[in-house]
């Protein structure tokens, strides 16, 4: 078993992104799934502690390596526009 590690960006929340949440955790709380258009909003994930919208990096992060270390490489001026977090996390 492996260890990946990601790098993602987020837009701080909005009230969209707050209501969508409150109806996520209402629907949760009840037993039931979420509206189509809530968990297209999320693509499918529960917003969890999230500090907003996702957004992916894809052309702000490459990976980097030398001989004894290797991570990632944020290109800042390359972020989308309203970026206030990132987020580092790795996964097994």
């Amino acid at each position: 078993m492996g260890m990946s590690t990601h790098v993602v960006g987020f837009r701080p929340a909005d009230e969209q992104w707050n209501k969508m949440k409150a109806i996520w955790l209402a629907c949760e709380a009840a037993g039931i799934a979420p509206p189509d258009e809530v968990l297209v909003f999320f693509e499918g994930e529960p917003p969890g502690d999230k500090p907003g919208q996702e957004v992916r990096l894809e052309t702000a992060v490459t990976k980097w390596n030398d001989e004894s270390r290797q991570g990632y490489e944020i290109d800042l001026a390359q972020l989308p526009p309203n970026i206030r977090y990132l987020r580092f996390y790795s996964s097994w």
